[in-house]
């Protein structure tokens, strides 16, 4: 093969054909080669031979670009149908509709398609991650806290937390939202609730003057030790130990209450007996001071600690022991006060025989002191009732014994002036001889008047004219009549008489 006749390089119209500088480049390296050849001297056949293998060389070429060019558009093809795929997946999971034409039905070049389709796909991955992380999130939150109401002390590590990716709606995000929500209520209310323990069993810890840290350690150790920034532990069981704890502090405080309102009773009671004085009474106004308290109203530090309740336990030791020696003499003090109201109201009692009876009981040890003596009390109060009802006779009784006083210095003022006056006509008969025939009044006889300062006058001074003589004497003759009461007279019931 001449290469004149040479196929090799030679144009055409066909869109693969070699550009025109190419071929003249090529039409310029085969001259060359020819006149290398004639230099050489080189056969017709070796020439041919050569140009041959070139033209293979060539085709090759050629056939090597179209299988990449194949496989290249092979290759569009099949990520066209990726995104595309990719594309619904995302929708989908993502739970948005996407407007994008199928790829085929496109007009236009591969890479033009490309180009339309690929920035939806990009925009629906960021979409996705943003969402993923979203959620992944509260996942994260979620776990923390159900690990906290569980009482979990694992430490939580948010890459073990799988997200379903297949299901990222805006709904599946809401839910979790939601749940989130009710668990972050949930804790908040837990939290409360355990602040509220907390708080409740410091207050009686103060009261009962208790280890306060050593009772919360044994509870949850996250309640005292927070330096390493763990939060309070919200458990079941934690709150249930708080309920636990509260109610047995509460049921402690209720019967160390009642213990001390016994014990300030017993110590009042003791103070009375014994005449205690108020500068001993002062030293317990904290025990005393509960007796009428609620279990919610004591609540002052210490106020029923167990020192308190043993210091009181040993003041009433002390005061029975005491009560012991003296009892005797209050239960005598007691007789003389029954004696005295007794006394007081004009009614007879038999001292001696009394005290020689308590003197009996008290040596005989058949009777209990306290009970003798709380039965003196109620025999004092009931003689006070008698008394009082029989205040209204004593006092009438008083009031007849003035009158009849009264009654009597008017007869012996009138035994008087009646002497006064025959002395005074004894006398005027003796100076003048005749008795005077106008008698003056009483009030206008120096004489008279001297003589009614005498020591047998009761008063100082004349009654006045409304209670003159005839009026006094008629309440003589009424008295008379009437009878007359004894001073001593002290009305009697029928039972009183009969005795």
């Amino acid at each position: 093969m001449s290469i004149g006749t040479s196929n090799f390089g030679a144009s055409n119209s066909s869109p693969l054909s070699l550009s025109k500088s190419a071929t003249t480049t090529c039409a310029s390296l085969l001259r060359e080669l020819q006149e290398i050849w004639d230099e050489i001297g080189e056969s017709d056949t070796e020439r041919d031979k050569i140009l041959l293998q070139l033209e293979q060389e060539c085709l090759d070429i050629y056939r090597k670009k179209v299988e990449r060019s194949r496989k290249y558009i092979a290759e569009l093809h099949q990520s066209l149908a990726a995104s595309e795929a990719e594309i619904a997946q995302l929708a989908s999971a993502l739970g948005e509709r996407v407007s994008v034409p199928r790829y085929d039905k496109m007009k236009g070049n591969l890479k033009h398609k490309i180009s339309i389709i690929s920035p939806t796909v990009e925009n629906l991955r960021l979409k996705k991650q943003e969402r993923l992380k979203e959620i992944s999130e509260i996942e994260v939150q979620i776990a923390d806290i159900c690990a906290d109401i569980a009482g979990s002390d694992q430490i939580l590590d948010p890459n073990e937390i799988h997200v379903d990716e297949l299901d990222l709606t805006t709904k599946k995000l809401g839910e979790l939202k939601s749940h989130l929500q009710e668990l972050q209520f949930e804790r908040n209310l837990r939290l409360q609730k355990v602040s509220s323990h907390i708080s409740a069993i410091h207050e009686l810890t103060v009261v009962l003057s208790l280890d306060f840290k050593k009772i919360m350690v044994e509870i949850h150790p996250s309640f005292v030790d927070t330096a390493a920034g763990q939060s309070k532990s919200i458990s079941n069981e934690t709150l249930a130990r708080l309920t636990s704890e509260l109610n047995l502090l509460k049921q402690k405080k209720q019967q160390r209450l009642l213990k001390a309102q016994d014990l300030g009773r017993t110590l009042k009671e003791l103070w009375g007996l014994m005449d205690m004085t108020v500068e001993e009474q002062t030293r317990f106004d904290h025990v005393t001071r509960v007796i009428t308290s609620t279990a919610d109203e004591v609540s002052s530090p210490g106020s029923l600690s167990i020192d308190v309740i043993e210091q009181a336990e040993v003041e009433v030791e002390r005061l029975n022991v005491l009560k012991a020696s003296k009892m005797k003499e209050l239960i005598f003090k007691r007789q003389s006060e029954l004696e005295d109201i007794y006394e007081g109201v004009h009614m007879d009692v038999d001292s001696d025989k009394a005290r020689q009876i308590l003197s009996t009981l008290i040596e005989s040890g058949s009777v209990d002191l306290s009970d003798l003596l709380s039965s003196m009390d109620g025999q004092i109060a009931k003689a006070k009732e008698q008394a009082q009802s029989r205040k209204d006779i004593l006092d009438k009784v008083e009031k007849w014994r003035h009158a009849a006083e009264e009654e009597s210095w008017l007869d012996e003022y009138e035994r008087e002036q009646k002497k006064l006056q025959d002395q005074l006509a004894t006398e005027q008969e003796t100076l003048f001889g005749s008795k005077p025939n106008v008698k003056k009044p009483l009030g206008q006889s120096t004489y008279a008047n001297t003589m009614v300062s005498t020591p047998n006058s009761r008063r100082v001074g004349v009654p006045s004219a409304r209670h003159g003589i005839s009026s006094g004497k008629d309440r003589r003759d009424s008295g008379k009549a009437g009878g007359v009461i004894p001073i001593n007279y002290v009305a009697l019931s029928k039972d009183d008489r009969g005795t």
